[in-house]
């Protein structure tokens, strides 16, 4: 088989287990590292021609990575950034620092995987299977970065850690994001669970950057940090104070370090989280050894698609992937300081296996006009019960609407949001990306490519 498009490329790919579809079953016949060691093998080890920062966490892992890839491309490097999910394009997944590869190019080295997989074989205890949709897709970025001749690349983790396909790779540097209840029908029931296993990623004396994060997540990384005789950096010891302000321009930062040096930053990417997530990259650089001087003016520029982006104006319109509770509160507390919530629509969706109660009191307290809609097709969400959820806490103040399609919710609410004010669609990158495509499909922009 050979493939002459990238979209018979993701065809092909998707034919294959594909687990970011699943909220459970976490077995070790289909999450598992064996299979992708060899599948590495099998293409020649194409993840050992670059140097790798691999980061894990539950939230502003994505973020963080963005900055690191756009400094390190500042800096010189020819800089591979493996992603996921995407918000409409499965090309946002492997970029060069958020830069698309010529389609030809992607072409070309897909029917190169293709052309190996035909002739890869796996077989355990249970018989034959096959590389899983998401090994295949690291493995592509790995192929991509090696023939474009990357010197570094910036790697995020699938899901957890333990046992994601990304952890097969040798990091120059580990850095863990903040840890929350998520995924907790895959990764456990706890923040220790969960952090025990995205700790897993710390490889044997190699350096670790932590985030901020809750003391018990922070004791497993530190015991896991020790059981691998790996160096810590943490950013609550590197840091004295971190303020932040959102404001039209974008996000207005301090960094007080703790050598008493102090940095004034506006960061195009708005949001208190951004201020973190920034702070945690730059931390990663200056020890790393790189030159702000070289990287500063594009690090602020940096953005990323699905984070506090702003797609239309009269009335402003927002999408956010924020989908636990904390990263959400943070979303919804820097947007109010931008917009009222009398003026506020709120086009709302949550997959399953989410932390729902917390997440929609952070909804109810920021926008008195909420529309529920459909988070995709790609995972399970239930948006009927989500609503029996929204009517049951909501006051007689708010005005609470299901509407299944995002189209059609975005049209509503358009018709009834004032044109001085704001409609935010928040609460999976799914629903952000299907409100990104039913905005393109209302301006006349076609079908956004290869969603």
């Amino acid at each position: 088989m050979a493939i002459t498009t990238f979209a018979q490329m993701i065809d092909f790919l998707e034919n294959f287990t594909n687990l970011e579809k699943q909220t459970d079953n976490y077995t070790t016949r289909t999450y598992r590292l064996d299979r992708m060691a060899k599948l590495l093998a099998h293409l020649g080890n194409p993840e050992r021609s670059f140097k790798k920062i691999h980061l894990a966490g539950s939230k502003g892992k994505g973020s963080t990575a963005t900055y690191l890839a756009t400094a390190l491309t500042a800096s010189g490097e020819r800089t591979g950034l493996f992603l996921s999910p995407h918000l409409s394009d499965y090309r946002e997944r492997f970029t060069l620092a958020g830069t698309f590869f010529e389609d030809a190019f992607l072409v070309q080295v897909g029917n190169q995987l293709i052309k190996a997989v035909s002739t890869f074989t796996f077989t355990d205890q249970w018989g034959p299977t096959t590389p899983t949709t998401f090994e295949l897709f690291c493995a592509y970025a790995y192929l991509l970065f090696k023939e474009a001749e990357c010197s570094w690349a910036v790697i995020e983790t699938g899901l957890g850690g333990r046992l994601d396909a990304t952890n097969t790779i040798e990091a120059e540097a580990v850095v863990l994001c903040p840890i929350e209840l998520e995924h907790t029908k895959i990764l456990g029931n706890t923040i220790e669970e969960i952090a025990t296993e995205k700790s897993k990623i710390i490889k044997d004396g190699q350096p670790v950057f932590i985030g901020y994060q809750d003391p018990r997540a922070m004791e497993i990384f530190l015991g896991e940090a020790r059981a691998n005789h790996a160096p810590v950096h943490r950013l609550d010891r590197a840091l004295v104070a971190l303020d932040s302000k959102t404001t039209e321009g974008g996000e207005a930062v301090t960094y007080r370090w703790a050598d008493r040096a102090e940095q004034q930053l506006l960061l195009s990417m708005r949001g208190s989280v951004q201020a973190q997530n920034s702070a945690l990259a730059l931390l990663v650089l200056r020890t790393l050894g790189f030159n702000e001087s070289m990287f500063l003016e594009a690090f602020c520029k940096n953005t990323a698609p699905g984070r506090f982006q702003q797609l239309g104006s009269h009335p402003d319109l927002y999408v956010d992937g924020a989908h636990t509770a904390h990263s959400l509160s943070a979303l919804l507390s820097s947007f109010s300081t931008l917009h009222t919530a009398d003026k506020t629509t709120i086009i709302y969706g949550a997959l399953e296996d989410k932390d729902h109660v917390h997440m929609v009191h952070s909804v109810l307290q920021h926008a008195s006009k909420i529309i529920i809609s459909r988070p995709g097709t790609y995972k399970k969400s239930n948006i009927v019960a989500l609503k029996a959820l929204f009517d049951e806490l909501a006051t007689e103040n708010h005005q609470i609407m299901l509407i299944q399609e995002n189209d059609e919710a975005l049209a509503y609410a358009y018709a009834h949001t004032p044109s001085d004010g704001a409609i935010l669609a928040c609460g999976s990158f799914y629903l952000a990306g299907g409100i990104k495509e039913a905005l393109e499909r209302r301006e006349g922009l076609g079908e956004p490519q290869l969603a």
